[in-house]
């Protein structure tokens, strides 16, 4: 049991993240809006990640909250990117397109944060290498299925119950003519923005947990510093009070749900795993949340699959998993280097002891004779 936990605990994630894209998708069909519904997590999530912070911090409370000016601006562009526009940029990809290509396009963020990280240095290229090669066309087919889901929306998998024809429906979303169609780019757009901002945070907080605070507290101050942006860009894009209104318990709920497990339970697990299995291991779960999504979207929300973002899809995890085994070369470098050196340095110490049993041998020889 022990061995399956992390299985467990990522599998667990994975169907969370599922039920929180299909309980948004249902709330913003009722009319709530994906800006208030930002805020509302964030000011729960908040709720929950301070309190805990607090506890496993409390002989510190200082140090995480006195972080300096140069911190606290980073963690300020920390939460901006991360919290505030990327949950905007995503929540509105849902509402205008689908749950399951917003599911979908998550797994574009190996893939962007390789371009990002190269760009910057944290990641060497070395075009003569199998790995590197694999990261770059890994790459390169993460965006091309990313492009297909966006521009290609093709036929119905499953026939429309509503008797509509397929043939000129599709012909017009593939020319993108129709309303629906401009909707359905939008909202991919939507989406690889979403992805491209979790994806320059995680370069972003490299130097933040470095020298300023560790996860859990940025996570802390991410969301309370996300939920006071959001309020402040709100009040000025809605200022209609109407439209923070929460109508129903269901909507209550979803934003429980979101803020508390959406956010706490997750960074738990997440966190968790990645210490027992490593980051790797944590990452090849992500296109199980596309799979679940997509079926309970059929099945749920009646999202009727196409046929150019099942490709696309495909497309873009067959990409991740090159991605990630490019990538399995970099962590298994420094153990080979590491194994190297324990070698030479064996080697060395036999070599040492060699020298030592010639040069001792004599010297017995020679006492015995004296002895003699």
């Amino acid at each position: 049991m022990e061995e399956h936990k992390p299985l467990a605990a990522m599998v667990v994630v994975q169907c969370i993240y599922a039920a929180m894209a299909l309980w948004a998708k249902a709330m913003f069909s009722r009319g709530m809006s994906p800006m208030v519904f930002v805020v509302y997590r964030q000011a729960i999530a908040t709720l929950v990640l301070v309190p805990i912070t607090l506890l496993a911090n409390r002989k510190r409370l200082k140090e995480i909250l006195c972080i300096g000016t140069t911190g606290f601006a980073l963690v300020f562009l920390a939460s901006l990117v991360g919290a505030t526009a990327n949950q905007y940029m995503y929540y509105q990809g849902i509402y205008l397109g689908s749950s399951s290509m917003a599911t979908a396009m998550t797994n574009l963020i190996p893939a962007i944060t390789f371009v990002l990280a190269t760009s910057v240095g944290l990641e060497s290229v070395e075009i003569r290498k199998p790995r590197s090669v694999a990261k770059i066309f890994g790459t390169a087919v993460c965006v091309g299925g990313a492009m297909v889901m966006t521009f290609l929306k093709g036929p119905n998998l499953l026939h429309d119950s509503l008797g509509v024809d397929d043939a000129g429906l599709d012909l017009q979303d593939l020319l993108l003519n129709s309303p629906a169609s401009r909707k359905w780019v939008t909202g991919a757009l939507f989406l690889v923005g979403s992805s491209s901002c979790w994806s320059l945070w995680l370069i972003i907080q490299v130097p933040i947990c470095k020298s300023y605070v560790d996860p859990l507290t940025l996570s802390a101050w991410m969301c309370f510093l996300s939920t006071a942006q959001m309020a402040l860009l709100n009040s000025f894009v809605l200022p209609d009070l109407d439209a923070w209104k929460i109508n129903s318990l269901f909507e209550v709920m979803g934003c429980i749900f979101a803020g508390a497990v959406g956010s706490g339970v997750t960074f738990y697990l997440q966190s968790w795993c990645i210490t027992v299995r490593g980051p790797l291991y944590s990452a090849m779960f992500n296109p199980l949340c596309t799979v679940v999504t997509t079926v309970l979207a059929t099945v749920v929300l009646h999202e009727q699959p196409h046929v150019g973002s099942l490709l696309g899809a495909f497309a873009v995890v067959a990409g991740l998993y090159i991605v990630l085994w490019g990538k399995a070369g970099d962590v298994k470098s420094p153990r080979a280097a590491e194994h190297a050196d324990d070698l030479e340095k064996t080697w060395s110490d036999s070599q040492l002891l060699d020298a030592e049993s010639t040069i001792t041998e004599p010297l017995l020889a020679d006492d015995n004779r004296i002895e003699k």
